[in-house]
């Protein structure tokens, strides 16, 4: 704490108790220290700490419960739609923990809905990808990706546990990325989704279709991502066209 800090005190004690939550030092789930408790530790009053803990709870990083106190939620991370990244690149941006489990990687004839994906000429083959995801050490998403096979054959040799696919297309073999087509929809696991993402079979879970093309336009990977419905959003901001740029 630095009491003559321009940050109010309430915002540092909310950074502190933040970064408590997604270091894991508070587990989810887990009680958190009493207002009186905080007061005591940071020095404050209690219209700071509850201040603090407001924020935190806007956030929803905390959630009350009445008459027995302030527990941690369970991490929902989201990602901005309106910007083209990776999820880990996204996610440790925000602070997160992340890591993938490679789950296969598999030279496939693509389904129909693949290849027109990609627009791949007959008879092409891709690699087939399979990821989980994990945020905090918690699976978060299984990803299915389709790429054309050159790439494949080297995206095989790349530490994809440690690393995004996005990352490495433009760091490594300078592909430069241009946009992405997202399809959202929500489906019910199955016994694999499930196993994978430690959930209940039948539990909600946000589905993504998602194309990538390069900076000219041409489709260079092709996903289908499962991700948990009590642990991801999507967020994204929307603006309104002024009446006077509408279309009459």
């Amino acid at each position: 704490m630095q009491p003559l800090s321009p940050v109010p005190l309430y915002a540092q004690i909310k950074d502190i108790l933040r970064s408590r939550i997604l270091d894991g030092s508070y587990q989810p789930h887990q009680q958190m220290p009493s207002e009186s408790e905080m007061m005591a530790a940071f020095s404050v009053s209690r219209i700071t700490v509850r201040q603090a803990l407001n924020d935190l709870q806007n956030e929803g990083l905390i959630f009350r419960i009445h008459g027995k106190g302030t527990f941690v939620s369970k991490p929902k991370a989201f990602q901005d739609l309106g910007r083209l990244q990776g999820f880990g690149e996204a996610m440790r941006q925000m602070g997160y923990e992340t890591f993938s489990r490679v789950l296969a990687i598999k030279s496939v004839t693509p389904s129909p809905q693949v290849a027109e994906r990609l627009q791949l000429p007959k008879r092409a083959r891709v690699t087939e990808l399979q990821r989980v995801r994990f945020l905090n050490r918690e699976p978060i998403s299984l990803d299915v990706t389709y790429v054309p096979q050159a790439i494949g054959n080297r995206l095989a040799k790349e530490d994809l546990a440690a690393r995004d696919i996005f990352v490495i297309l433009e760091n490594d073999y300078g592909i430069a990325l241009g946009h992405a087509e997202l399809q959202i929809g929500s489906t019910l696991a199955d016994d694999t989704l499930a196993t994978q993402l430690k959930v209940e079979e039948g539990s909600p879970v946000l589905f993504i279709e998602r194309t990538t093309h390069t900076a000219d336009g041409t489709p260079i990977d092709y996903e289908h991502l499962y991700y948990r419905g009590d642990a991801f959003q999507y967020k994204v901001r929307v603006d309104r066209v002024p009446l006077s740029d509408r279309a009459s």
